[in-house]
This record gives C-alpha cells, sequence and structure tokens, in this order.
C-alpha cells in the first residue's frame, strides 16, 4: 500500500472540507490494483469504504458457474455503497468487485467512516448521494431486465459502457452474452444487426460503439 497524494483526492473529491481531507491523509491507505484484480470478494467482512482515486472498478454478482452479473461501474471520485453498506452492518459482502483497469483505491477504515458521518456535512452528503446514485443506477438495470426486450437491454448495456468506459468495447461475444444472460450466438445475431445498421463496427474479441441514438 502506498501513500495517498494530496493534489489527486483533492482533484477527485473536491467537495470535501479540508479537515476531512486532512482526515483521510492521515488515517487512510491506497491500494493499488491491476487490471482484472479482486477488491471485494463474494462472503468478504469489507472493513473499509473504497473511493476510487483512478482506474475503473467492476461491481457484480456471479453464480455457481461463474457467470457475471453486471451491476454498475465505479468510476474515479465515486466510492462503493456496498462497501459501505456492509460496513456500517457488519456485514458480509454479496457481491464482487474487480479492477476493470489499473487502478488506485483509497481505503478508508470503516470505524472513521461512522465518526465522519456526524463530523462532516461533506461526508455525510458525499455518503447519501453515493446511496442515492446507485440506488437509481440499479432500478434502471432492474427496470431492463424485466421491462425490457432482449434487443434493448443490449443497447441499454452498450450504451452503459459508452459512457463509463468509452466507445471501444473490448468485451467478446461470449462474455456479453454472460453478462445478459444469454446466448453467444443470440447476441451475435443482435451485434451483426446493430452492425448493418451502422451502430457498430465488430472486431475481433471487440467492438466500436458509432452511435446507438439512431438505432
Amino acid at each position: 500500500m502506498d501513500s495517498i497524494n494530496k493534489e489527486e483526492i483533492q482533484k477527485q473529491f473536491p467537495q470535501f472540507e479540508q479537515p476531512l481531507l486532512d482526515g483521510i491523509l492521515k488515517e487512510s491507505v491506497i491500494k493499488h490494483l491491476e487490471e482484472g484484480e479482486p477488491i471485494i470478494q463474494t462472503g468478504q467482512y469489507i472493513r473499509s469504504n473504497i473511493l476510487l482515486l483512478n482506474g475503473l472498478l467492476k461491481v457484480y454478482r456471479e453464480d455457481d458457474e461463474g457467470n457475471e452479473f453486471l451491476m454498475y461501474y465505479l468510476e474515479p471520485g465515486s466510492a462503493c455503497a456496498l462497501s459501505m453498506m456492509c460496513t456500517d452492518r457488519r456485514e458480509t459482502s454479496q457481491v464482487k468487485a474487480k479492477a476493470v483497469q489499473s487502478s488506485d483505491v483509497v481505503l478508508i477504515p470503516a470505524h472513521l467512516s461512522e465518526q465522519w458521518l456526524a463530523k462532516y456535512k461533506s461526508w455525510h452528503n458525499f455518503v447519501i448521494g453515493t446511496y442515492r446514485e446507485r440506488f437509481e443506477e440499479l432500478l434502471q438495470t432492474l427496470d431492463s431486465i424485466v421491462f425490457k426486450s432482449l434487443d434493448e437491454r443490449l443497447l441499454f448495456y452498450l450504451k452503459r459502457h459508452v459512457e463509463t468506459i468509452g466507445s471501444e468495447i473490448r468485451l467478446s461475444h461470449q462474455q456479453i452474452a454472460e453478462e445478459l444472460n444469454s446466448s453467444r450466438e443470440v447476441i451475435s445475431r443482435l451485434l451483426k444487426k446493430l452492425e448493418q445498421r451502422g451502430a457498430v463496427t465488430l472486431h475481433r474479441n471487440y467492438l466500436k460503439v458509432h452511435n446507438l441514438e439512431k438505432v
């Protein structure tokens, strides 16, 4: 674990008041994650709140066969709401999280997070805002599963990737199928239709998104 860079903390979390920033610099640590490295495992007790300093994290559930279901991505300047819930309630995690890219996370001890809720207004607002944002995101995901057809779910899935990662999506058809709980053949057929409409360009093990709004 490395020491925290003050300038980078201030850049990613400008809403934090100075005494809170000083507390983070003094009491927290940074953990570096390589691409694909896990930060949360199912059944694990989480003893720190996780803030993302740089990179990208994927929060997901995994079934008994190892299939992944994407819940949401964490971008720099955000926190893992589920890690906050587990530390507050002292429960084990029901989800997994791993680095999609090389990333640095700030680990804040659980007991300090509890103290800061009452002590710092900016931390209280940040935690509440994190819960609200993730809840709204999970509602969108739920709506896409319950109320939308598979082709609509695929569009929602691709748009979310573009918003968080960019227009070049380095996932195979099989990986996309697993996250959408479908088959590779069906996903390949839907992606081919999108390519014929000029919305995407398909490559081996990745695709390039051009314009999903016109579909």
